[in-house]
């Protein structure tokens, strides 16, 4: 087997396998709608508290 052809199939499978590393990474989360998130669940669980205490 010619090397120059190895290395060509080698390098050629490492930009393969980093390309598909790319497109698959998670995306970053927004700061923003995870504080919403969380503001939320708080709420949800004071509102459920508050429920629990009252006996509705």
């Amino acid at each position: 087997m010619n090397k120059k052809k190895m290395y060509i199939g080698a390098g050629l499978g490492a930009l393969a396998v980093g390309t598909a590393a790319m497109l698959f990474k998670p995306r970053k989360k927004h700061k923003m709608k995870s504080a919403m998130g969380k503001a939320l669940k708080t709420m949800g669980d004071v509102a459920d508290s508050i429920s629990d205490t009252m006996g509705w």
